[in-house]
């Protein structure tokens, strides 16, 4: 099916990307996979290229170009080529949002060219062990003292919070016993402030070049200055940002089960069993045919809700349902492609399988399909 999401600038950004990531990215992707992490200098290269500015003014060294198209062609390229670049989506998709919106003139100065050229890397700490996707649980406090927070708490399910140079902390400033959501207060936490310490680097089943951490916070001085936003302000700051984190998620799914399609489709058609192709069985013809469709059925539904983003016209319930289609296809579309390798599928040294295991996760954050449900049928008035 067309697609009519793209200009002829987005196209170009993803030949440059495509170019980009078949050269610096797929020949190490491997050797990342194992090292748990992206490097640091892949930053540095996409800061040189451009990539992480995009959004950023142009006085601070970006591009100043508020598309989330470029977003989606940089995820879409990405699993083109079989790879994830999860923490470089959480940066530009998640986190820069925070900054784009809230921080106040010192702080672009401070943190804008940082941020655009890729000297500075970043992580936004919500969950804590004892709260997922009840952010009004959160326990970690921030107490005024004179000009600064004194920060104390744990948080975990950091994506790239093990090389962040700056670091968005949700902390409780004040206490409403009838109101759990007031109170919030987003806090930038910098590299080397003492009292922050970077716990173990978790052991996930997917995503494994995704670096995921715990950090904890032991009477760390935070400066009032490092402050995002208003004091208290923070529920509504997260929700601001939701129905974009909700959708670079959607498109992961999509970009990643229409990558698993592709490459099932080229095993097929080579590997033979009873001395004829798998792709010539009319078992593989319908599920196959049944992926497909429902791809773009998926597709159709997220380009026009990419469009309603773009527009600023995209609901948090609309964002809801694309991430629960979505993320839900996918599931059932890279388990149906990884039944058809057979026993290969389970082997890791095939992508199908990482695929698979990878798949898992989209479900899970950004708000859970439960959550997303709950969402939806509130907005059904139930």
């Amino acid at each position: 099916m067309r697609r009519e999401l793209f200009t002829a600038d987005h196209e170009a950004f993803r030949q440059l990307v495509r170019e980009f990531v078949a050269k610096e990215v797929v020949p190490h992707y491997t050797e990342w996979e194992h090292a748990g992490r992206l490097p640091r200098e892949l930053f540095d290269k996409l800061g040189s290229l451009g990539v992480l500015g995009m959004s950023i003014p142009e006085e601070y060294g970006g591009a100043g170009l508020h598309d989330y198209r470029y977003n989606v062609v940089l995820q879409e390229e990405a699993a083109r080529a079989l790879v994830t670049l999860g923490t470089l989506r959480t940066q530009l998709d998640v986190v820069l949002p925070y900054f784009l919106a809230y921080a106040d003139e010192d702080q672009r100065e401070r943190w804008f060219p940082g941020l655009a050229a890729g000297r500075l890397l970043t992580a936004v700490a919500m969950t804590e062990p004892g709260t997922g996707s009840d952010l009004a649980g959160i326990r970690t406090t921030a107490v005024r003292d004179g000009d600064a927070y004194v920060l104390n708490g744990a948080k975990t399910f950091i994506t790239g919070g093990l090389l962040a140079d700056l670091v968005i902390v949700v902390a409780r400033t004040s206490t409403d016993p009838d109101d759990r959501r007031a109170g919030l207060t987003l806090l930038v936490v910098e590299d080397g402030m003492p009292g922050f310490a970077r716990g173990r680097v978790l052991d996930k089943m997917g995503i494994k070049v995704q670096d995921t951490v715990e950090l904890s916070f032991d009477e760390v001085r935070v400066p009032v200055a490092n402050r995002l936003g208003e004091e208290g302000a923070a529920f509504g700051h997260l929700g601001h940002n939701l129905p974009q984190e909700r959708m670079t998620v959607a498109v992961g799914s999509v970009a990643q089960a229409r990558a698993a399609l592709e490459t099932t489709l080229a095993y097929v058609k080579e590997r033979r069993v009873f001395g004829t192709p798998v792709a010539s069985f009319q078992n593989t013809k319908f599920e196959l045919a049944a992926v497909a469709a429902e791809i773009e059925a998926a597709q159709t539904m997220l380009d026009r809700a990419v469009r309603e983003l773009v527009d600023g016209e995209l609901s948090g319930a609309d964002a809801a349902k694309v991430k629960l289609f979505c993320t839900e296809m996918q599931a059932r579309a890279v388990d149906r492609c990884l039944q058809l390798f057979g026993g290969y599928g389970y082997i890791l040294e095939y992508p199908i399988a990482r695929l698979y295991a990878d798949a898992r996760i989209t479900r899970i954050y950004a708000g859970t399909s439960e959550v997303m449900k709950v969402i939806i049928a509130k907005s059904l008035g139930l």
